[in-house]
């Protein structure tokens, strides 16, 4: 790993013989939000870049409604490789990345983490998450060693085949963007210590 990207990794042999790339987070290094998914998909594999297509366009349009942009925000996932068949990572491959994603969120140093479904959501807080009943919520909790405030939201694929989760997806936005004031430079509201 050199800095924000990892050049290379062989920890996981299904993952390795999946992907044709390593897909790193993008957007500025000293982001107040942060976006985690769970691992790129066949198009996010293709395209090097975490949320492209459809979800993307979800996100990237709940972004815009909130006053926020995809340039001012960064976006990684938990696992940097494609899982097989489009399948959840796990829990193996979830731990031979954590040291990656402690790393980015340790340089990134976020206001906010947004966790984008419930594989990110239960990884990063060591919990079961019903994500769909927990949308929304916040909890401040310590990763890679500092305290970090997290927000818990569906994923934007979720809006797609489930009108319902619409609504709750673009209030976790709106409520991101509260949370660091905006585009109005309000800066990034930092935790003290819990």
């Amino acid at each position: 790993m050199d800095g924000l990207s990892v050049v290379e990794c062989e920890r996981c042999a299904e993952l390795r013989e999946s992907r044709s790339r390593i897909v790193d987070g993008v957007g500025p290094a000293d982001a107040d939000v942060l976006f985690v998914g769970e691992a790129p998909g066949k198009q996010e594999d293709a395209e090097g870049e975490p949320f492209v297509g459809r979800s993307g366009d979800v996100l990237d349009e709940q972004l815009r409604v909130a006053g926020l942009d995809r340039e001012t925000v960064r976006i990684t996932n938990c696992v940097r490789c494609r899982p097989p068949d489009n399948r959840d990572p796990t829990n193996e491959e979830l731990e031979n990345c954590r040291e990656y994603l402690d790393r980015e969120i340790d340089l990134i140093d976020p206001a906010v983490i947004v966790t984008l479904g419930k594989v990110p959501a239960e990884h990063l807080l060591g919990r079961s998450v019903a994500v769909t009943k927990e949308v929304g919520a916040v909890e401040d909790v310590r990763i890679a060693g500092a305290p970090r405030r997290v927000l818990i939201c569906v994923h934007p694929a979720a809006t797609l085949y489930d009108r319902r989760q619409e609504e709750p997806f673009a209030d976790v936005i709106r409520k991101a963007a509260d949370l660091v004031g905006g585009t109005d430079g309000g800066g990034q509201a930092r935790l003290g210590d819990f």
